[in-house]
């Protein structure tokens, strides 16, 4: 009976258990699914990127001045070229950039890792630009760019700009100007981007003839920024190619001077010399630099080489001609002379004039007549050749004066131009593009 008794009481025991288990069971699988729901079954490093892509956001941060704050703590600058013809400068920017998103952070507890790698066009980044640049592009280094845990993005840029920058070559060749390279960011009233630059580097600074000697970063007031970039032109090649030979032909004209006025050699050397620098000049016409405020004196010394040429050439004639006629007769030329009054004349004065040259005690009068011609031809000839050494003497003279003339204000010319190619300053703003 007992035993009989005890069996319900024990159904009853293993029911109640089963039901336990059950509802124990139950709030496991509800505590297991609501925990599913909460993290997210993938966290490595790929499905963060995922899950801060499909966030979206692809517009500028804002907050409550709308104002983005994007720190630039590198910028590395590079002159490519400097075009003397156009005044263009043409430089090469690498700036690294760093802002903050607190859109895009995300818990360290679900995603261990404090750095992500997002795609460049998943999300918004700042744009840098040249006020003065006549064409600027700007390029992302990489495709993708570093996120952080706090919100923090950093990536790298490449600026290319073609800068109008007139750059003072007054100085030619041994010019040497600053430039200025403006760096800004988009900004409207209250909203927009403010820039907070660092450190400035300058790689591979010696491009061609030109040289960076310096590259600052300045400010006129706290949105203009701008690189003021140092120039110098590497006056060996320039100096080599255009000063030197002018000089050398002007000396060889000053040296010609020695050569004998007679006989031709001297003229066709100075013809030749004029004709050579006038095609030396329109050779290096096109690698002559261009004209701007401050126009290179280089082509007024070019002009002055010439004219000096051209003046001895000319001088030279003349004197060959003084050499010849006499210093009244190269600009008057003689008028011709009647032949039958001269004749007359000489009859007349033969018959009027005792004969006291010649005396002659036997012979004809034919053979008298004949020995005064021949005399008064030699008197003549002797007195013509008198006449031509004191032109010619007069004409070496005239010859020597030039030459030391030309000789002295030559080497005090050049000494005068040099120094002020050197030491001249010509004052050029290189601001004007802002207003």
């Amino acid at each position: 009976m007992k035993y009989n008794s005890l069996i319900p009481a024990v159904m009853l025991s293993e029911t109640f258990r089963s039901h336990n288990l059950g509802m124990a069971g139950f709030l496991l699988g509800l505590l297991t699914a609501g925990r599913g729901c909460a993290e997210p079954s993938c966290t490595n490093r790929r499905c963060l990127a995922e899950m801060l892509i499909n966030k979206n956001f692809s517009s500028q941060p804002q907050y409550e001045n709308c104002t983005q704050i994007i720190h630039v703590p590198f910028i590395e600058y590079q002159t490519l070229s400097v075009d003397t013809k156009k005044l263009r400068l043409n430089s090469r920017l690498q700036a690294t950039m760093v802002w903050r998103d607190d859109e895009l952070r995300w818990n360290t507890s679900v995603y261990q890792y404090d750095e992500a790698a997002l795609p460049v066009d998943k999300v918004w980044t700042p744009e840098i630009r040249v006020t003065n640049g006549i064409r600027t592009t700007m390029q992302h280094s990489s495709r993708d760019l570093l996120v952080y845990s706090n919100g923090t993005l950093k990536h790298t840029v490449i600026i290319n700009a073609e800068v109008n920058c007139e750059v003072n070559l007054f100085n030619y060749p041994f010019a040497a100007d600053e430039c200025p390279v403006a760096i800004q960011t988009w900004a409207a009233g209250e909203c927009g981007t403010k820039l907070v630059l660092g450190e400035l580097r300058m790689v591979d600074g010696t491009h061609g003839d030109w040289e960076t000697d310096q590259v600052d970063l300045q400010q006129q007031r706290d949105d203009r920024n701008y690189i003021m970039v140092s120039l110098s032109i590497r006056y060996v090649n320039p100096f080599i190619t255009l000063l030197l030979p002018s000089i050398l032909i002007v000396l060889a004209d000053v040296i010609s001077c020695t050569l004998p006025l007679g006989g031709g050699e001297r003229n066709s050397f100075k013809v030749t010399l004029v004709l050579s620098f006038t095609m030396f000049l329109i050779i290096l016409n096109e690698q002559l630099p261009g004209d701007s405020k401050c126009s290179p004196i280089i082509r007024i010394h070019f002009c002055a080489c010439l004219v000096l040429l051209v003046f001895s050439m000319l001088l030279s004639l003349v004197l060959t001609r003084v050499a010849k006629d006499g210093l009244i007769s190269c600009c008057w030329s003689k008028g011709p002379v009647p032949k039958n009054t001269g004749n007359k004349e000489e009859k007349e004065d033969e018959e009027t004039k005792p004969d006291i040259s010649v005396i002659q005690l036997n012979g004809s009068e034919e053979d008298k007549q004949m020995l005064r011609k021949v005399v008064n031809f030699l008197e003549a000839f002797e007195a013509k050749d008198k006449e031509s050494e004191r032109y010619q003497k007069i004409a070496n003279t005239l010859d020597k004066i030039f030459f030391w003339f030309y000789l002295v204000f030559g080497t005090l010319y050049f000494c005068a131009m040099t120094y002020v190619m050197v030491k001249y300053r010509c004052e050029v703003n290189h601001f004007d593009f802002w207003y």
